[in-house]
């Protein structure tokens, strides 16, 4: 897979960083959110296909992302497809870390030490290459206000980014509602971002363990639990991400 265009995992968790405070929005939903990134990346990639609402290992070959190889070959592992749902919801230790300390190294963001109370140390992160955030971006704000239907990429990177709660992020206030309501539409338009964006959202509704019925988002009359808790490494021990 070549390195000239930026990976979903890393477009989502570039939207997600805040250029003023150095944190990403919406930190737990991140994860999960991630994690279905790699998915749809990995579909893009032919690597592998749903299989109604799972996900089925089609082309074991390595995509040569580090990464995205890594959970590759743990779905590869698993010998028969996997819920979508049962995988996002899987634990993802230090996901976020890994590729904020991956971006880092590439040279997209800069960690800024400090401490938290004046004792417990910090990392928050710098976008430096901004040209790139705000194509990323713009991709989004022109299939919102066009309405002009996404490439597979843009339309996944829509889905997920209002699967994890990044529309008030993005688009804040009441003069961002409409737009709000345009990136939730927007997961209609690629098959397999779509599917991950509604795992995303039912492990954060508490209803992984029953299977999808229907294709909307969310469903009525489903009850919210909490969250699991995060890993504790990285980005709850060290780096501030909320």
């Amino acid at each position: 897979m070549g390195r000239s265009r930026r990976t979903l995992p890393e477009e989502l968790l570039l939207l997600a960083l805040d250029p003023a405070t150095g944190t990403t929005a919406q930190p737990q939903s991140l994860d999960l959110g991630l994690a279905g990134a790699q998915l749809v990346e990995l579909a893009l990639a032919g690597r592998i296909a749903p299989d109604g609402d799972r996900i089925a290992v089609v082309m074991p070959r390595p995509t040569g992302d580090p990464t995205l190889d890594s959970a590759l070959e743990l779905l590869r592992r698993r010998g028969s497809p996997v819920r979508a749902v049962h995988w996002i919801g899987g634990p993802r230790l230090g996901l976020r870390q890994t590729y904020l300390s991956h971006l880092e190294r590439c040279g997209m963001v800069h960690a800024v030490e400090g401490q938290m109370c004046g004792v417990l140390p910090t990392t928050r992160y710098q976008a430096t290459e901004t040209a790139i955030s705000r194509e990323i971006r713009a991709r989004l704000d022109s299939a919102i206000r066009t309405g002009v239907p996404p490439d597979p990429r843009t339309a996944a990177l829509a889905a997920l980014a209002h699967a994890v709660g990044l529309g008030k992020h993005l688009y804040p206030g009441n003069e961002g509602r409409s737009s709000r309501s345009r990136l939730r539409d927007l997961i209609r338009h690629d098959p397999m971002g779509g599917l991950v964006a509604h795992a995303v959202m039912d492990v954060q509704n508490g209803v992984g363990a029953q299977p999808r019925r229907g294709s909307g988002a969310g469903g009525g009359g489903r009850t919210a639990m909490p969250m699991q808790p995060q890993s504790r490494s990285g980005s709850m021990a060290r780096v501030v991400a909320h």
